[in-house]
């Protein structure tokens, strides 16, 4: 069974089935009520998941040959420096979480990574469906940056793929329209990304929007200046000023967003 769990499938059945559980129990204690019309909300955000996925496994076969090719000359910081499994396991989970924060801020700070990204931060009514709502132009950069930290660190696959769990199950669970206890909230985020901490990140207020780009350790906005403690959800707003209507609400307007002026 544990094995299971991590392979292809096992994702993918993990990332369906937490999806299903987070759906439901966004329907018994959410963080804001909106108005009717989830299916109608999550049809987009379902689609470009799945292209998200699609994406991924097609990548996935180069991605392994790079990885297989790196691991036979024995290229990567493991190969001089040997560690330990679990030591192995917790080194690849901080750089590539390291990794990914950076690709996250260049997303926000290059116009072009923009243009991609937008097309997640547009939602207007952010809910579990939100954490996979992405441009496969902004997936392709992502991924590049993973394969970078992987094979600077030749790091075995078996150890991407922990990244890749955790990484996919907390995305689910920080986009997740759940009200969490303040205390609980406030001792979590300590460590790690909280639904509330990365809640201000979609905010439509610029100053917000530009904080909180962590993705599973909270530790790199304290660490780089980009984290927003406070959280006024009484007035928060999601999604983006002049990105509304079917621009932002179907599948084609949502994959033709980058390429619009």
């Amino acid at each position: 069974m544990a094995q299971f769990l991590f392979t292809d499938q096992g994702r993918l059945v993990e990332l369906v089935g937490l999806c299903g559980i987070l759906w439901a129990v966004e329907s018994l204690i959410p963080l804001y009520r909106y108005p009717s019309g989830r299916l109608r909300h999550g049809f987009p955000n379902v689609g470009l998941t799945a292209l998200l996925i699609l994406t991924n496994v097609v990548l996935s076969f180069g991605s392994a040959g790079l990885v297989a090719y790196g691991g036979e000359r024995r290229l990567g910081f493991l190969f001089l420096h040997p560690l330990p499994p679990v030591a192995t396991v917790i080194l690849g989970v901080v750089v590539l979480d390291l990794l990914a924060y950076v690709a996250h801020v260049l997303l926000h700070k290059t116009a072009l990574g923009w243009r991609f990204h937008r097309v997640h931060h547009c939602d207007p009514r952010v809910d579990v469906t939100t954490a996979f709502r992405q441009h496969p132009g902004e997936t392709i950069w992502r991924m590049a940056w993973q394969l970078a930290g992987t094979l600077a660190l030749g790091l075995p696959l078996w150890a991407v793929v922990v990244y890749l769990v955790v990484s996919t199950l907390n995305a689910e669970l920080e986009h997740a329209n759940v009200r969490v206890s303040g205390r609980l909230d406030r001792w979590t985020r300590l460590v790690f990304v909280t639904p509330h901490m990365h809640k201000v990140h979609h905010s439509r207020e610029q100053r917000e929007t530009d904080s909180n780009y962590s993705n599973i350790f909270s530790v790199w906005d304290r660490l780089f200046g980009t984290y927003t403690a406070r959280v006024d959800f009484a007035n928060l707003r999601y999604g983006l000023d002049g990105f509304e209507g079917k621009r932002a609400e179907t599948l084609p307007g949502l994959l033709g967003l980058p390429f619009e002026a």
